[in-house]
């Protein structure tokens, strides 16, 4: 009897806003998966295609300029998104296909499975040098030219952004102080850093304006060519701006009215630029001095690149071993818990010292000069025994590790094969363990009570004989506040 596998279905959820963009044409459902696999996928291109249609009612009711370039920033951000979900989804099928291939195949040979280990990777303290002239940052003439920029960076499905920051000639740097942290990178991963700029100094109120330009031209011009010139301005049912056409097109950017992000410089960086300090690498700029969102950029990014890989981070492999003691009996073997871990094999006494976060009773060393081998078959266990080697100042240090049945010790040795791949797939990332800083989340500042002080009890504003020498600077006078409340807090 056929039987129709369950997991199989589309799981493209009724009602749902992928479901409506499919239906507009904006999507192929053909795209996607006819497995469990892409319903992950799904739900996130559904969130963001929700995400990116409230982003876009926000943008067309903002009145403050700030709240635009927010806005427009968040639509950029979700457009970008559903571009990378649904080129994974195509990537998944692709594989799927080349995979049913494969297995059809008569003439296909033995393929290696093995695949090295996921890891953690984290871009911090990225700065961007400015290059202005001379007349501008140095004697401030010229006009003020001022944009918003933020920074867009993608690797595989994951993408990110970085806070937005308002630049003029008064930086010399651009600085975002995030912290961005990639959960599922693989060695082979491409880090993708976009940096977006939009001028702040446009006019952003509602409506667009070409339609403003052709209302005042069709009432100066008469009825008759007003209204040709209106047509001619408007977008039409073939416009990209109008989904009002028989083939809706997809497009990154929802045409919205408001401000809009461009490119304008981009990088790719690999395990290769992975290094434990602030490192430089060089920007591709695109765009030209007369775009309105055009900074003055060196050409340079720098940035601190760090990876931590699952072998080094996480137990690989654990379980009870017996190590023969270095220089005693040959018939002395010693009873551990081991855990592989890292650049070390951590040899415990009992496994409760493992979750006691006990230090171990000794360490064996498991790097990338570390050789292991099965040795001869033990003639009364008819198990073999593991021989580790390793090189201490220039003397070969041997340890061999035996295990209670055949089928544990083909698991240890498979354990220790694997660990050594991943360590020649992540290389320098698995020298030394690469710190990873979080920023600790920023904590609202406390609300000081009243007291009976000097600075509790300034007024506002002065006497006309001290306003010009205390409260007509604002710095000087935010300074002296800041000195006169560490003061008293200090004295309290």
């Amino acid at each position: 009897m056929f039987c129709r596998n369950q997991t199989a279905r589309a799981t493209v959820a009724r009602g749902s806003a992928l479901e409506m963009e499919i239906r507009r044409g904006k999507f192929r459902k053909s795209v996607f998966l006819d497995t469990s696999q892409d319903s992950d996928i799904q739900k996130k291109i559904d969130h963001e295609i929700r995400m990116r249609d409230g982003a876009c009612k926000l943008l067309a009711a903002c009145s403050q300029k700030d709240q635009a370039l927010e806005a427009a920033k968040s639509l950029q951000t979700c457009s970008t998104r559903i571009m990378a979900y649904m080129s994974e989804l195509q990537r998944m099928k692709e594989a799927q296909v080349m995979q049913k291939v494969t297995r059809r195949s008569s003439d296909a040979g033995p393929m290696d499975d093995r695949l090295p280990c996921k890891g953690k990777v984290a871009i911090s303290d990225l700065r961007i040098p400015l290059m202005w002239k001379d007349t501008e940052y140095f004697k401030n003439k010229g006009e003020l030219h001022r944009c918003a920029v933020f920074c867009l960076l993608q690797l595989g499905g994951e993408i990110f952004d970085t806070d937005m920051v308002i630049v003029d000639r008064t930086l010399t740097d651009i600085c975002f102080d995030n912290t961005i942290v990639f959960n599922e990178a693989s060695p082979g991963f491409e880090l993708r850093v976009e940096l977006y700029s939009c001028c702040s100094e446009d006019d952003y109120s509602a409506g667009s304006t070409p339609r403003k330009l052709a209302s005042k031209l069709s009432s100066s011009l008469g009825r008759s060519a007003g209204k040709k010139l209106r047509a001619a301005m408007e977008p039409g049912p073939c416009s990209p701006v109008s989904n009002g056409g028989a083939t809706p097109l997809l497009l990154p950017v929802p045409s919205v009215p408001g401000p809009k992000y461009h490119l304008l410089a981009h990088t790719t960086l690999s395990l290769s630029h992975i290094q434990d300090s602030f490192r430089t690498h060089d920007l591709t700029i695109s765009g030209n001095e007369e775009c309105s969102y055009w900074l003055p950029l060196y050409g340079s990014m720098c940035c601190r690149l760090a990876a931590q890989p699952h072998c080094m981070t996480q137990q690989m492999m654990s379980g009870c071993l017996k190590v023969k003691q270095l220089g005693g009996d040959p018939q002395s073997w010693a009873e551990v818990y081991a855990v592989l871990k890292g650049t070390s094999l951590f040899c415990y006494h009992r496994q409760e010292d493992v979750e006691a976060n006990i230090e171990p009773a000794f360490t064996i060393a498991i790097n990338k000069e570390t050789r292991i081998r099965a040795s001869e078959k033990d003639p009364q266990s008819k198990v073999q025994n593991i021989c580790v080697s390793n090189q201490y100042g220039g003397e070969e240090v041997t340890h061999t590790l035996t295990t209670d049945s055949r089928e544990d010790t083909h698991r240890w040795m498979e354990a220790f094969w694997q660990h050594f791949y991943d360590m020649s797939q992540w290389k320098q990332c698995c020298d030394d363990l690469m710190k990873i800083e979080l920023p600790s989340p920023r904590k609202p500042a406390p609300v000081t009570p009243k007291q009976g002080s000097l600075y509790h009890e300034m007024a506002p504003l002065a006497t006309p004989s001290c306003e010009g020498l205390l409260l007509q600077d604002n710095a000087v006078s935010a300074e002296i506040r800041a000195l006169l409340s560490s003061y008293y807090n200090d004295s309290y």
